[in-house]
């Protein structure tokens, strides 16, 4: 893998077919034990090509981390949507496809968006994850993050904490 030309660039509508790709692969590898099984294959389901494509018409900022020709990994990201958490940006999402993940990919994704979220919306950003991903919030701690709130979704009957990282 190490010879493949990498780059990260703004995702297009036609990417929408190979985000959905990463999407599922990632979700079912970071979230299986966590999200109880029935909803989280509904989630995977329910974000297929069609729901990307639409969020990419309607201007969702997405990255895209291409390795050769092939989508490997992507971050959706924009305007903080918790005022309480003091940020200007947010990830909401960054995944990469299980096999390219501990290679160093991740963090060169992360950064990228980060620079691009503070060049759009400022300085302060935040992410979310959920407390039992204890490899995202390993993840997020090693790059920087500060965590500063917890929040309880309920997803089916399971009650779930996610906790914010600041990067300021």
């Amino acid at each position: 893998m190490s010879d493949l030309v990498t780059g990260i660039r703004h995702a297009k509508p036609t990417d929408a077919a190979a985000i959905s790709q990463v999407f599922d692969a990632a979700w079912r590898e970071a979230y299986l034990g966590i999200i109880p099984g029935v909803q989280l294959e509904r989630m995977v389901r329910r974000r297929g090509p069609r729901w990307w494509g639409l969020m990419l018409r309607r201007g969702r900022p997405v990255a895209v981390l291409d390795v050769g020709k092939r989508i490997v990994g992507y971050a959706s990201y924009g305007a903080c949507r918790d005022a309480r958490v003091g940020a200007d940006g947010e990830i909401d999402e960054l995944y990469l496809m299980p096999e390219y993940q501990g290679l160093g990919l991740g963090r060169r994704l992360f950064r990228a968006t980060l620079n691009d979220l503070r060049d759009r919306f400022g300085r302060r950003v935040v992410v979310w994850s959920l407390i039992d991903n204890e490899r995202a919030c390993a993840f997020y701690e090693r790059m920087g993050g500060r965590a500063v709130n917890r929040t309880t979704e309920q997803i089916a009957t399971k009650p779930l904490t996610k906790i914010g990282y600041v990067f300021s």
